[in-house]
Formats: C-alpha cells, sequence, structure tokens
C-alpha cells in the first residue's frame, strides 16, 4: 500500500509522475501540519477560556513591601492555573478613591480591592460590594483569624472584608539619643512623654536655634494624620461617637475634652521647641528620624523594613497614657465586588489565600505587618523574626488596646474635617476648642 506521508522515491523512467506524487505528498503534508496547529490553537483557546483572571487593586507602600506582595501573588498564580491575578499600583488610599467611585459608578470595578475598613460604610451604600457572611462561613479561614479585627470586617450586621493585614500605632524612638540626653527610662505618660521631647530637643551646632527636635507630628488634613492622632484622643477619654451608632450625624466634638485634650498636648509640643511638623502630608515618612534630626515618631510596624535597610539603632515604646491605653487598629481589609460568581468565586479563593498562615507568615516577615491569622503569630518561623526583632512585641502586646475607626459612612468626610481641625491647631491658628467647636458646626451643617 503507498504511503503518502513518505516521501515518494523518483521514479527512473517517468519523472510527471514523479512531480505529480511529489505534489500530493507535499500538499498532505501542509494539511497535516495545518490540522495540527489548529487542534493546538484551539486547546489553548479553551485552555485560556477556564482560566479566570481576577484584578486586584491596592496601594500598597513602601515599594519593598509591593515587592513582597507580588512575590506572594506569583505564587498564588503558579499554584492556580485556573486563576490568575493581577496585582495593580493605583496609588495612595486618598488618590484611590476618586478612580474606585469612578469605577462602580461606571460599572467596571476590580474584583478585589485593598483599602482600609472605613471605606465599607460607603460602597454598601453603593451597592457595590458581595457580603462574605456564607462564603466565610464555610471556610475553614475563618477560626484562623483574630477575632479583635472582625470589628474592622462588620457593617450593619453583615461582614463586607476580610483582614489583608493589621498593625497599630506606636513610638518608634533612637535609644542611640536618648542615651545621649541623659534619658534612662521610656515615657508612659503624657506628662513623661513632653518631659523627654523637651530634654531632646537641642542645639547641635551653638546657632541659637534647635535643630535636632524630641519628636516628629504629622502635618496635614489627610487620614494619616487622623490615624496616629485618634490614641491620644482616645487615651484622653474621648471617644467620636457614643454608644453603637454607625451614622456620621452622630458624631460629637463640641466640648468631647478627650478631643480637646488631645490637640492641647500636641499644640504644647510644638510651643515648647519640643516637636517639629513634618512636610505637608509626609507625616509617615521616617527621614527625619533617621538621620537623627527628631528623637521620636509615632508610626507602626511597616516601618519596620525602611529602619533595618537603613542601619540606625531604633527601639518602640507604646502610646503613652494619659487615662486609658489606646492605639489605632490600621491596616487593609480586601473588599469583593459584585461582579459575576465566576469572578467572586476565584476572587474570594485568592482572599482566602491571603488570610492563610502561609501567606500571612511571609507577608510578616518581608514587611513587618502584624499576621491576621492566628496560627501564623504561633508558627516557630514568626517567633523566630520576633525575637530577632523584638519591636513587633510591642505592637503585638498593646493590640489588645487597639481601637478600629468608624466603618459608616461618610468616616471620609469626618476624617477630613478632623485633620483640618488638627493642622490649624499645629499651625496656631485656631486653639483646641475652637478647632472642634468650628468643626462641629461645619459637620451638622452636612449631616444634620
Amino acid at each position: 500500500m503507498y504511503n503518502f506521508f513518505s516521501p515518494p522515491h523518483p521514479p527512473q523512467r517517468n519523472s510527471k509522475i514523479f512531480s505529480r506524487h511529489l505534489k500530493r505528498w507535499l500538499l498532505l503534508m501542509l494539511v497535516g501540519v495545518l490540522v495540527v496547529t489548529g487542534c493546538q490553537v484551539i486547546q489553548k483557546r479553551v485552555a485560556d477560556a477556564q482560566v479566570v483572571h481576577v484584578t486586584l487593586w491596592q496601594g500598597v507602600n513602601p515599594p519593598p513591601n509591593r515587592d513582597v506582595l507580588q512575590k506572594l501573588v506569583d505564587k498564588f498564580n503558579q499554584t492556580h492555573p485556573n486563576i490568575q491575578v493581577e496585582s495593580l499600583y493605583v496609588g495612595q488610599q486618598d488618590q484611590q478613591m476618586p478612580k474606585i467611585l469612578a469605577a462602580v459608578v461606571g460599572n467596571a470595578p476590580p474584583d478585589l480591592l485593598w483599602y482600609n475598613p472605613t471605606i465599607a460604610g460607603q460602597l454598601v451604600e453603593l451597592d457595590a460590594l458581595t457580603p462574605l457572611d456564607e462564603l466565610l462561613g464555610n471556610s475553614p479561614i475563618k477560626d484562623e483569624i483574630d477575632p479583635t479585627l472582625f470589628t474592622s470586617m462588620e457593617y450593619d450586621g453583615k461582614i463586607w472584608s476580610l483582614p489583608f493585614a493589621t498593625n497599630n500605632v506606636g513610638v518608634f524612638y533612637r535609644p542611640s539619643l536618648f542615651k545621649a540626653a541623659g534619658i534612662e527610662k521610656l515615657p508612659r505618660t503624657w506628662q513623661e512623654l513632653r518631659q523627654v521631647a523637651k530634654k531632646l530637643a537641642h542645639d547641635t551646632n551653638g546657632d541659637g536655634q534647635i535643630d535636632r527636635y524630641g519628636m516628629l507630628l504629622p502635618l496635614g488634613k489627610g487620614e494619616f494624620t487622623v490615624f496616629t492622632w485618634l490614641p491620644f484622643m482616645w487615651s484622653g477619654g474621648g471617644e467620636l461617637i457614643g454608644g453603637e451608632s454607625q451614622e456620621a450625624a452622630s458624631v460629637n466634638l463640641k466640648d468631647n475634652q478627650g478631643a480637646i485634650a488631645a490637640l492641647q498636648f500636641w499644640h504644647d509640643l510644638i510651643n515648647d521647641g519640643s516637636a517639629m511638623l513634618s512636610e505637608p502630608e509626609r507625616g509617615y515618612e521616617i527621614n527625619a528620624l533617621v538621620s537623627g534630626k527628631v528623637a521620636m515618631q509615632v508610626t507602626g510596624p511597616w516601618s519596620l523594613g525602611e529602619f533595618q535597610q537603613s542601619g540606625v539603632d531604633f527601639g518602640v515604646f507604646p502610646i503613652p497614657i494619659q487615662q486609658n491605653p489606646a492605639t489605632s487598629i490600621g491596616g487593609e481589609n480586601l473588599f469583593l465586588f459584585k461582579t459575576t460568581a465566576k469572578q467572586q468565586q476565584a476572587a474570594f479563593k485568592f482572599a482566602e489565600y491571603a488570610v492563610s498562615e502561609a501567606f500571612q507568615t511571609e507577608l510578616a516577615l518581608g514587611t513587618g505587618y502584624l499576621p491576621v491569622n492566628l496560627k501564623s503569630r504561633k508558627s516557630a518561623k514568626y517567633q523566630t523574626f520576633t525575637e530577632k526583632f523584638p519591636q513587633l512585641k510591642v505592637f503585638l502586646d498593646q493590640a489588645k488596646y487597639g481601637r478600629s475607626r468608624p466603618i459608616f459612612p461618610n468616616y471620609a468626610r469626618i476624617s477630613d474635617n478632623l485633620g483640618r481641625a488638627i493642622e490649624s491647631v499645629l499651625l496656631g491658628k485656631n486653639s483646641p476648642v475652637e478647632a472642634m467647636n468650628i468643626t462641629q458646626e461645619r459637620l451638622d451643617l452636612i449631616f444634620k
């Protein structure tokens, strides 16, 4: 039988017959190649159609922390061939808000959003989010989440997000500068902090001007200023809202003695010449502390990596107390937007992975964030890490005094007005009482 897939042997007598056979053979070979190639293309298209592409919007900073996240996303993609997550940096949280709202209104949201929990109320009002009660209730990951974080996940009786990473704020300081100033005891109260800050302020070059300050305070109206100021308000006995209210109209600042005391304390540190202000909206930067221009700064464990890389000496102590110990619970949660059932299932799969022991441990070791997963905190790997960096224990120990910011709709407007009040006091434009009264009047016009 003649095999058309073997090249014909040239006949010795009739070259025309040979030519016909050769053309037929080449044609059949071409058809065979096209069939095989076509099958491969179809198979690839079928495979691609089975892959669910998930988009994650995030604003992780500083860049080295973003690199840690990307490595973890890559690991997920390698082990989940049917789900591919694309992590997109979309700017700092203040920059993200217009993009998020535009995406929701334009019916083009991401599948997953990394953001602080205070946005929940606003997105729920816009009917943009998927409630997670059922998905989380059926997931083994639920029992591994730090129970203190559930207040940041809930709004109006439902769960709307999963914790991605958590933190709180303390006071980073330079032990060498404390030693040079003869300070042997870390401040535990507001009064002691003021005394220490004043002692640390120093004219290093003899020109009659202070050029090394005891403390850095954040200047600006942004959320970071409010976030680092709230622990002082809570410690002074103040509350933004009373009871279990989740409405912006319930915010009470007029005659709020805790808020007034916290503003007065920050004002006094500036007035003493003990503290300097950051660049506007740059209060999270630690350059002044690393360079020795200041000796103390309120910040969180996310700064640990930068301190490690700088090579300078550093330590941490809890937020000093006026009436009660307090700190702000920070960090970001993951929100699932309403898309399709297939997209939501894939997005939740990644969110589960982000809460898992393995992810949380690697994230913590690489960034300094505190794990949200209880197994991760107890793991041998993380315990070894905290022994190497005992500064983390301060944040872990004071987490029990942590308070979450309100999650009601329009929290952003509350924060913006609080930021304006704090800034006006630090710049000497208003007294603490005036700042709180003006802010309350403005909020009443908006919400009542």
